[in-house]
C-alpha cells in the first residue's frame, strides 16, 4: 500500500472513531504526521468518495474545517432487543417460507419503535 493511501486509510479511521464530535481538518494531519496540503487533499478526497461530511467552522480565530464520519460502525447493541434472536420459529423462518420476516408482527413492531426513536420532534407542537 502507498503511503499516500495509508494515510487515507490512516484518516478515514481517525473521524470515525471521533464520532459525533467530528475532528478538525488541522487536527486530522498532525496527527497524521502530514503537511496541511496533503492533510486538505485527503480531507476532499474522502468527502467527494462519502466517507465524510465537512463544515466550516471558525476555531481560535481561523477558519477551518470539521470532519464528521458520514457512517458509524455498527455494534451488537444496535440489534441486542431483536425479536428474533429469541424468536422460537427461526428454525422455520426465511423469506419463501410461511413464517418469514415480512410479515411477522414482532419485527415490524420493533422496527417501528426504532424508526420512531430516531425521527427528529415534528415542528408542529
Amino acid at each position: 500500500m502507498s503511503r499516500r493511501n495509508n494515510l487515507v486509510h490512516q484518516a478515514l479511521q481517525l473521524i470515525v472513531n471521533t464520532g459525533d464530535h467530528g475532528v478538525l481538518q488541522s487536527e486530522l494531519w498532525r496527527k497524521l504526521k502530514a503537511c496541511s496540503r496533503e492533510g486538505s487533499r485527503i480531507a476532499l478526497k474522502l468527502e467527494n468518495k462519502g466517507f465524510i461530511r465537512r463544515e466550516r467552522e471558525l476555531f481560535s480565530g481561523r477558519w477551518t474545517y470539521r470532519l464528521y464520519p458520514k457512517r458509524r460502525p455498527t455494534s451488537v447493541n444496535s440489534i441486542i432487543d431483536c425479536p428474533c434472536l429469541m424468536c422460537p420459529e427461526t428454525s422455520r423462518c426465511g423469506a419463501w417460507s410461511a413464517v418469514r420476516p415480512s410479515i411477522c408482527e414482532r419485527l415490524t413492531e420493533w422496527i417501528l419503535n426504532i424508526a420512531q426513536m430516531e425521527m427528529p420532534p415534528s415542528g408542529d407542537g
